[in-house]
């Protein structure tokens, strides 16, 4: 079986948590190298079990011909001078969120990839949520008509009153709320106008916002994506308005609540909704009867995304995320300022 080699650029909890466990179940993948600063004796102990090699220079990796992609799991502020690093050694580059800061940096990206004729392209695993593909499925059947509002949110109650300095990539907007975008963004496009909302809620003096509500608007539909880390009670993650009917979804995808218990991908049960938890629909049918039932979730999993890179690399397969979708996400992000 041919494999695609890659390697991981940063070994913090993005790494071992939304990555690795997801790449080991996959037999046409291998990482060859994880690149970090910072790496202890337990850590190179750890990857050693695992058959990868630990470095502490990015240059070791780029000098490898045999490797094809690498990931980057480190802060936002060192995506753009690293992803440019490694698309001039000709690396495709899967960059986690939130893929650069500006639209010049996304454009520079984007051509030196053409010029080096590799991708590069953000790792947007919320696309394979299970929330968010059961939505999906909604939309596809129709169930509520013509689409009027859909709100997405991603809330919490975590209260913090500490001031937290920094620039707006280390604020909820572009840490969380580029989930959301990409998700709405894959569906409906780019957006007619976009209304921004960003505070800081919690400390007025603190430079990062961890409050947005930022409204996506296309034609009679309106996507409304909000966030706050104060909510005592979480309403749904999704509600969908509809001409003939409403759906609602509380239950947020259940990766992340295992992966934190230390259940992993290939565990019984792992990821997956209980019939508790799945979204409820209410729509009129086709005799003017009002239905209400459960809609069964779909089943998430982020490993998809590598998948995906496999068909991209080995069989020319269009991108998991389109050039396009980049730049119609990187310009709503761009476009807002924390404060207004």
């Amino acid at each position: 079986m041919k494999k695609l080699v890659m390697a991981i650029v940063g070994y913090g909890k993005s790494a071992k948590r939304y990555h690795l466990p997801y790449i080991k179940l996959r037999e046409n993948i291998q990482v060859k190298y994880v690149c970090d600063l910072a790496l202890t004796k337990e850590d190179l102990e750890e990857l050693s079990k695992l058959n990868i090699t630990g470095v502490t220079d990015l240059a070791d990796v780029l000098a490898d011909e045999e490797v094809a992609v690498i990931t980057l799991c480190t802060p936002p502020k060192t995506h753009f001078s690293l992803a440019k690093a490694c698309l001039e050694a000709k690396k495709n580059v899967i960059i986690e969120k939130p893929f650069c800061e500006t639209m010049e940096q996304t454009q520079t990206l984007i051509q030196l990839a053409k010029e080096s004729n590799v991708h590069v392209i953000p790792y947007q695993n919320r696309r394979f949520d299970s929330d968010f593909l059961t939505l999906k499925k909604v939309i596809e059947r129709n169930y509520v008509g013509k689409l009027i509002e859909l709100e997405a949110h991603i809330d919490y109650y975590r209260p913090n009153t500490e001031e937290r300095k920094g620039t707006i990539l280390d604020g909820s907007f572009y840490g969380l709320g580029v989930h959301a975008v990409d998700q709405i963004v894959s569906l409906f496009g780019k957006p007619d106008t976009v209304y921004y909302d960003l505070r800081n809620v919690q400390n007025n003096e603190s430079t990062v916002d961890d409050y947005y509500d930022v409204q996506l608007i296309y034609g009679a539909l309106k996507g409304i994506l909000k966030s706050s880390q104060v909510v005592a009670k979480l309403g749904p993650r999704f509600r969908l308005l509809g001409t003939t009917g409403i759906y609602e979804k509380y239950s947020p995808d259940q990766q992340e609540n295992d992966l934190k218990l230390g259940v992993f991908p290939g565990d019984a049960g792992f990821g997956l909704d209980t019939p508790k938890e799945y979204g409820v629909i209410s729509y009129k049918n086709a005799n003017g009867d009002w239905i209400e039932k459960a809609i069964v979730s779909e089943t998430g999993d982020y490993g998809c995304f590598y998948d995906g890179v496999v068909e991209m690399i080995f069989h020319d397969a269009p991108s998991i995320v389109s050039e396009e979708e980049i730049r119609v996400t990187m310009e709503i992000m761009s476009g807002a300022s924390f404060g207004h």
